[in-house]
C-alpha cells in the first residue's frame, strides 16, 4: 500500500476489513496510515471475531495465534493500535448470509463444533504450529 499522505494527513479515516485472524496484516496497515498522517482509524470488520480455528478443510491459523482467541474488541483494539473497533455482529452474519444458524457452521466464531472434535485436538494443533 502507497499511501498519499496528502489525503490522510489530519483525517478521520474508516477502515473496512472482510475479517481479523491473526491481526498482522491489520496491525502493518494502521501503522502505514498513522504514518501517512491519519488523525483517527476507525477499524470495521465485517465479520465477528474469529476465536477458534476451522477443523472443516480451512487452512487457518491455530488456535494460540487467532487474535480473538484470548482477547476482547478494546483489548484487539488496542493491540491494533486503532481509535474504534467494530464487528458484526453473529446474529447479523447469519441474516446476511440467509442459511438457518441450525444448518451452518460458525464453530470459528463460536468455539461450538456441528461434531465432536478429536480428544487429541491440542496434540494435534501442536504438530501444526
Amino acid at each position: 500500500m502507497n499511501p498519499i499522505r496528502s489525503e490522510l494527513e489530519g483525517k478521520s479515516i474508516v477502515l473496512v476489513d472482510d475479517s481479523i485472524v491473526r491481526g498482522t496484516t491489520s496491525k502493518s496497515l494502521v501503522k502505514v496510515l498513522r504514518e501517512a498522517g491519519a488523525k483517527e482509524i476507525h477499524l470495521r470488520v465485517g465479520c465477528p471475531p474469529i476465536i477458534s480455528p476451522c477443523y472443516y478443510g480451512i487452512a487457518m491459523a491455530t488456535k494460540k495465534e487467532l487474535i480473538a482467541s484470548d482477547k476482547d474488541v478494546e483489548d484487539i483494539r488496542k493491540t491494533l493500535g486503532v481509535d474504534s473497533l467494530g464487528y458484526l455482529s453473529l446474529e447479523s452474519l447469519i441474516e446476511c448470509i440467509g442459511i438457518e444458524d441450525g444448518n451452518l457452521c460458525v464453530g470459528c466464531l463460536t468455539g461450538e463444533y456441528p461434531t465432536e472434535l478429536p480428544k487429541d485436538i491440542k496434540e494435534y494443533e501442536a504438530k501444526r504450529c
